[in-house]
């Protein structure tokens, strides 16, 4: 489940994003098809809780909405042809659930539905932790594209979290980690830098410094996310203050 962790992430500076992004390899799957449905494969495997939770506030039950998620993706990489998909603005964020409105709006597709997903797994999903992160969130009347939208959002900011953690894992410093997280948010109440300090035998001025690169290196890793999932660099900052103005709403 998304963290419900909101950085300001209006006015961070540009950081280098990929030459080649998981969206782009897709667009240009005339040129190497096999890379291209390898990187919509992993598009799917990250980004598909917002579509069952969509699905889910659109009033599907648990069960039906676990087969149409299937179905969907199914149909998605399956296409003979990643060459026919047609992304709204470049966006995968927009094309998806486009397609999903598509796939809804089609009764022979939603018919097989069952036979798609439900009788055979394409994607291993977490079917049953993704209700129970559906049932914990908090009531929401905005309508289901408004909501589809945030839970975007904070699946990237989820995927940053999980690549920061590891960069700290990888270079020995999970405990550190683990004192240094709850600073990731300006503001954030909790223990202060002494404490801190005082359990990691870092001085306050170190602890201070350390919590300004996290937050530097998050604001960076969520916009090389947003990148995966637009056509080109130059959408990443519009892409930004979109998902800045959906989490501060």
């Amino acid at each position: 489940m998304p963290h419900e962790r909101q950085p300001a992430i209006s006015g961070v500076p540009p950081s280098p994003v990929f030459a080649t992004t998981h969206w782009s390899i897709v667009l240009a799957a005339g040129q190497d098809a096999s890379s291209a449905a390898a990187a919509l494969e992993q598009l799917c495997r990250t980004y598909w809780y917002p579509l069952y939770a969509y699905l889910r506030r659109r009033g599907y039950s648990e069960h039906d909405a676990q087969d149409l998620t299937q179905g969907f993706l199914a149909q998605l990489l399956e296409r003979r042809s990643i060459q026919n998909l047609e992304p709204a603005k470049g966006k995968f964020r927009s094309f998806l659930l486009a397609s999903l409105n598509y796939f809804l709006a089609d009764e022979r597709d939603r018919a097989r539905a069952q036979k798609r997903g439900g009788g055979r797994e394409v994607l291993s999903l977490e079917f049953q932790r993704a209700e129970g992160w559906y049932r914990l969130e908090p009531v929401d009347e905005r309508d289901p594209e408004t909501l589809y939208e945030r839970r975007w959002a904070m699946a990237l900011l989820d995927q940053a979290l999980s690549r920061l953690a590891r960069d700290f894992q990888e270079t020995g410093k999970g405990g550190l980690f683990a004192h240094l997280e709850p600073f990731l948010v300006e503001g954030s109440r909790g223990q202060s830098y002494r404490d801190v300090a005082t359990k990691t035998g870092l001085s306050e001025e170190a602890v201070k410094k350390a919590v300004q690169r996290m937050r530097r290196r998050y604001h960076e890793l969520f916009r090389q996310e947003i990148a995966q999932t637009v056509a080109s660099p130059n959408e990443v900052d519009e892409e930004l203050r979109h998902l800045s103005h959906i989490l501060g709403s």
